[in-house]
């Protein structure tokens, strides 16, 4: 079965002709909407792009595809204009809260969805550092809002009024610099081997990830250089420059625009979990209906435990 979301980006970029002007219009990076491409190939068995200098064309089964793709997105589109005029879901707002990683690669789709289906329903997006998502929604100044904590890490506790409904948890995998020795090997690197590798740290700045780089300098490690900000990219485009290695969540790694070596870790114990912070019995019924479709979206992308 295809993603929906893969086959309107195989629409995209046929009808913009490159990865990157098809990005722009879907509110992707071009790095994200590439991996979509890919996985589309994957399940397709078959080559559907040829990427060039000045963009991209479609294959022959690309082309076929393509002709199926837009008759499904249009009857998908149609069922969600019907749905929508049953649930009277018009005019309104609603009020989003993310964070940078589930903002730039996962809430747009989702929320691209949601506009066609409701396109009278205004929208705003806020980014937040967590925990303040979790307190935005129950201060009423978002109606939702995606939030993440690390595994292990220090409990947060969740502000009364709201609930934490768990989308996805991913791995945390290492970040070097290209060709870096620890990049090179076959499978998962034990923990033991960062003995005596400079690292690149985002503690103490984030609480969220001081139980993290805890066990890193368990293992040996030494903080080469302390990034005070809560900003991955930062952080992946130092370790690409050579100061030290990092361990980031495995989709900042996907999505980084820094060249970088990636590479699993054993035991695969760290982790990160995406949650959206909701008020239970208080939403309105854009809120439940964006839920929803991140539930579907997020479970797409990797299930939850």
């Amino acid at each position: 079965m295809y993603d929906p979301t893969r086959l309107a980006a195989l629409v995209a970029v046929a009808e913009a002709g490159s990865i990157s002007r098809a990005a722009g219009r879907l509110g992707y990076t071009a790095p994200a909407l590439s991996q979509q491409l890919a996985k589309l190939e994957r399940e397709a068995g078959t080559a559907l792009l040829v990427r060039h200098h000045r963009g991209a064309r479609l294959t022959a089964a690309g082309e076929l595809l393509l002709v199926r793709a837009r008759r499904v997105l249009d009857e998908l589109d149609q069922a969600r204009h019907e749905l929508s005029r049953l649930t009277g879901l018009s005019g309104g707002r609603l009020r989003v809260g993310t964070f940078m990683t589930a903002g730039t690669h996962l809430l747009p789709p989702a929320l691209g969805a949601f506009r066609r289906a409701h396109p009278d329903v205004e929208l705003s997006v806020t980014e937040y550092v967590p925990p303040q998502a979790s307190a935005a929604v129950a201060l009423g100044e978002v109606d939702l809002a995606l939030t993440h904590e690390y595994v292990p890490g220090e409990a947060m506790p969740t502000p009364e009024g709201v609930r934490l409904e768990p989308l996805l948890t991913e791995e945390l995998v290492l970040v070097t610099a290209p060709g870096h020795a620890l990049s090179a090997g076959a499978g998962r690197l034990p923990l033991a081997e960062l003995a005596g590798q400079p690292v690149v740290s985002m503690a103490p700045a984030n609480p969220n990830r001081r139980a993290v780089e805890a066990a890193l300098a368990a293992a040996g490690a030494s903080v080469a250089v302390r990034c005070e900000s809560p900003s991955y990219a930062v952080v992946c485009a130092l370790v690409s420059a050579g100061l030290g290695v990092a361990v980031v969540p495995e989709m900042v790694a996907e999505g980084s625009v820094s060249p970088l070596g990636v590479r699993g870790l054993d035991p695969p114990e760290l982790r990160r979990r995406i949650s959206v912070a909701y008020r239970p019995g208080g939403g309105t019924p854009a809120a439940d209906t964006l839920r929803a479709l991140l539930r579907g979206a997020f479970a797409r992308h990797s299930p939850a435990p």
